[in-house]
């Protein structure tokens, strides 16, 4: 057999060896179909996973608290912006008067000193100013002008005695006034108008934390559902996992 196998090979017949191949693994065949492939693992068992505390609202104010919505130009809607000069100066004068009223820390004493001086140094300036915005809302409503400026004015005292943005108002209130000190009756309106931003900027920054927290809110609820209970443990899912 093993000569007529080197004669057959030497005379090339290519398909001699091809069927011995072939037969070879014929034998072998019936022996590796006994043996199954091994069954994959089972899958882990779902993770339990702590759902995570809700984002909070700045200084802790109420979720619900109704603000103002950035305007066409970028800027927050405010009863402070797109005003005359002597509204400015009125509204500055308002600003201050609600932090002497509402600022009782003992490190914001300064201010009710301070806003009493506005009011002996800057007399006749403040005289002044009142009379112009007078004439400007009569200008713009006719001779019914003050009832839609009282409710102007009332919306400028509730902006300024926001609960929530008290601390960062008073400090910024206290700053103002230590700067007013010093300025001389003529720069009253300049004064004015370079510091009232000074106090918008508090709300603005509260505002702008806010619409975070918004959005914070709206993830979380995007991940865990709106009825999860934050520490509760619940099962993993695509929606839920992550860190």
């Amino acid at each position: 057999m093993g000569s007529q196998f080197i004669r057959m090979f030497k005379s090339g017949s290519l398909a001699f060896l091809v069927g011995a191949i072939a037969a070879s693994i014929c034998v072998t065949s019936p022996a590796m179909a006994g043996k199954k492939k091994p069954a994959p693992p089972p899958p882990p068992p779902p993770r339990q996973i702590y759902v995570a505390w809700k984002p909070v609202t700045p200084e802790y104010a109420s979720p619900l608290l109704a603000y103002p919505a950035l305007g066409a130009d970028g800027l927050r809607v405010s009863v402070n912006r797109n005003i005359s000069p002597a509204q400015t100066v009125w509204n500055l004068r308002s600003g201050l008067n609600v932090a002497a009223l509402n600022c009782r820390d003992p490190g914001h004493a300064d201010i009710l000193v301070n806003y009493r001086n506005l009011l002996k140094t800057h007399a006749k300036g403040l005289r002044a100013a009142n009379l112009k915005v007078d004439s400007e809302w009569r200008a713009k409503y006719g001779p019914g002008f003050v009832r839609p400026r009282e409710k102007y004015m009332t919306e400028v005292y509730n902006h300024y005695a926001i609960p929530p943005v008290k601390p960062a108002f008073c400090n910024a209130a206290l700053a103002v006034s230590n700067e007013m000190k010093t300025v001389k009756p003529v720069d009253l309106t300049a004064f004015a108008t370079r510091s009232l931003p000074s106090l918008e900027i508090v709300f603005d920054d509260f505002f702008k934390r806010f619409d975070k927290y918004h959005s914070d809110m709206a993830a979380w609820e995007a991940r865990w559902g709106k009825d999860a209970v934050p520490g509760t443990l619940v099962l993993e899912t695509p929606q839920n996992a992550g860190t």
